[in-house]
């Protein structure tokens, strides 16, 4: 059983899960790209993982090849569907059990596939999984969050190279959500008026200084206080809470943005490694004010001593820079060490 366990002083929660350490390459620094032939992702292959959940699919049937998009159980996954999320205090130490669930959302089935390069409809039908799992995994009454993100490359995290992304909702509103959620309140609590998030649009879009690309429904930019070398958000205009209320329009807008924006971090950084996820308002906190948007974050740089010891981290790449290097006005000649 997987287990949640609290901080002693801070609202920081941390997932302990002994499956997760035997997945393929646990621990190691993986440099090459998976062999097809070991590939569980790929097509043909389907009877190295766990049966499907969700599928895109022309012809064939379940769990056979004929699909372009295929949703199936981690088969390590960091928390478990079976069980209820009991709380457990021994003093200072507190944990709840590790209930929830964790998927995978394999983009296509080309082995050596790339968000940036694969066809705008099938970008699009990744989005579209990604609500569809959304939505059903948010209907179980023990899940208070639903986090969809992707790992590409193995200094991102990534145990395979064959594209795909993950979800896992879990019983706990993450830390992070919840500082974005006091941020709203607090400008509100301010007098400004309308939502923070708005705001940050309203703002930037005004400098320009910082925006990377900008359509009739989204956009991308690098957020004022970076944490990382090229971080990017992409913003839906509209004010909308959650993820998965995004409508088919927007949803084929949102493909090209996020194809746009990888595409630039894959021509300028030569295919970085990078990790991308999605913030969206909690499932059982539809009240909570939210303007959900997706983070993209790089691995250019290391997170050492200083970041880790203070949260404070250390970016040597100005976002107005980054910004004018994905849209191509400055050349990018050397990556931060």
């Amino acid at each position: 059983m997987s287990e949640i366990r609290k901080d002693y002083a801070t609202p920081t929660w941390v997932v302990f899960s002994a499956a997760r350490s035997q997945r393929p390459g646990a621990f190691r620094n993986t440099k090459d790209a998976t062999p097809k032939a070991d590939c569980p992702f790929c097509e043909g292959h389907e009877g190295m993982t766990p049966p499907e959940v969700l599928a895109y699919r022309d012809g064939g049937t379940a769990d056979g090849p004929g699909w372009s998009i295929r949703c199936v159980p981690n088969k390590f996954p960091a928390l478990e569907r079976s069980g209820e999320v009991r709380e457990h205090r021994d003093g200072l130490l507190v944990s709840v059990d590790g209930v929830g669930a964790h998927e995978v959302i394999v983009e296509s089935s080309d082995h050596d596939g790339h968000l940036a390069n694969l066809p705008d409809l099938q970008v699009e039908d990744v989005l579209r999984a990604y609500a569809e799992r959304h939505r059903a995994l948010a209907a179980d009454r023990r899940v208070r969050y639903v986090q969809i993100f992707k790992n590409h490359g193995e200094r991102a995290g990534a145990s395979f190279s064959h594209p795909h992304s993950q979800v896992i909702a879990i019983p706990i509103v993450p830390l992070r959500i919840l500082e974005e959620i006091e941020g709203i309140r607090a400008h509100g609590a301010e007098g400004d008026v309308g939502c923070l998030y708005c705001e940050i649009l309203r703002r930037e879009l005004e400098m320009e200084r910082r925006i990377v690309v900008e359509n009739e429904s989204f956009v991308a930019l690098e957020p004022f206080a970076a944490r990382f070398p090229f971080e990017t958000w992409i913003l839906p205009k509209a004010h909308e809470r959650a993820f998965d209320s995004v409508s088919d329009a927007d949803r084929r807008v949102l493909a090209r943005s996020l194809k746009d924006v990888l595409g630039r971090l894959y021509r300028a950084l030569d295919d970085p490694s990078f990790n991308y996820y999605i913030h969206t308002a909690p499932v059982r906190e539809r009240e909570a004010a939210y303007h959900w948007h997706l983070e993209i974050t790089p691995h250019l740089t290391e997170i050492a001593g200083f970041e880790r010891g203070t949260g404070f981290y250390i970016n040597p790449v100005v976002p107005e820079d980054a910004a004018a290097i994905l849209r191509g006005e400055i050349r990018w000649t050397s990556r931060p060490e």
